[in-house]
């Protein structure tokens, strides 16, 4: 306990000295975050979106591998990419293995599936009422969608609160593909599995609270912004 409070003062001075180190941690893990959340949002939701709103053969399949793949795990991720993007992989030429771009696909991979299965989920709760009315009013397929949007957007919107938790938190597949570098990759989970390893408990804290502080900070947005949805159908 003695050890964890001395971590813990030293990494109040250091947030609140604004250690260079810190926050150039903490600004590469909120672009990549950001990056990744919004490239996976891109191809997740509309996949998910056609999931849940139309009858095709293999749909529950669809679904099925959807779910499956929210278990997907992180450091199995990490190697496909890293194969993908090594020296002697079909896209080594690009030159992206061991920069941040490398850690942003490997987030989207991730992430991805769960926009996608989340979204699925979400329309798939609008009453069905909502899309007749549509149909029933004359409404094209862009505006039926765009109400059943509507319909289910809290539960999208926190689709993708889920799904920036899920870049923002994961280590496995940054290591791998990054390395970890310096000023480069290093991001705030990887930065502390980094500074535990070599004892410094009071950087691996104050990075810590970082990443908490990220996390809540979304949370309440996405409070906020059920709130006023609340007070406008109010």
């Amino acid at each position: 306990m003695e050890l964890f409070a001395e971590g813990l003062r030293r990494a109040l001075a250091l947030l609140l000295a604004g250690d260079p180190e810190v926050l150039s941690i903490a600004a590469l893990s909120l672009r990549v975050a950001v990056v990744a959340t919004g490239l996976a949002c891109l191809v997740g939701v509309p996949i998910g979106f056609l999931v849940g709103t139309t009858q095709f053969w293999g749909r529950r399949a669809a679904i099925t591998a959807l779910n499956t793949m929210l278990a997907f795990p992180t450091v199995v991720v990490g190697v496909l990419v890293w194969g993908l993007l090594a020296r002697s992989g079909p896209f080594g030429g690009a030159g992206l293995l061991y920069t941040w771009w490398a850690i942003v696909l490997a987030e989207v991979i991730l992430a991805a599936p769960i926009a996608a299965a989340l979204t699925a989920a979400a329309v798939q709760g609008v009453d069905p009422r909502v899309r007749r009315t549509a149909l029933t009013l004359g409404a094209g397929p862009w505006l039926v969608h765009w109400t059943v949007a509507r319909e289910a957007r809290f539960a999208l919107f926190g689709a993708v609160v889920v799904a920036f938790g899920r870049v923002i938190a994961e280590v496995g597949a940054a290591m791998i593909v990054g390395g970890n570098i310096r000023h480069q990759t290093r991001t705030l989970t990887t930065a502390v599995a980094l500074s535990t390893s070599q004892g410094d408990f009071a950087l691996a804290i104050a990075l810590g609270l970082v990443l908490l502080a990220l996390a809540l900070t979304v949370n309440v947005l996405l409070h906020l912004f059920q709130g006023r949805g609340d007070a406008g159908r109010a």
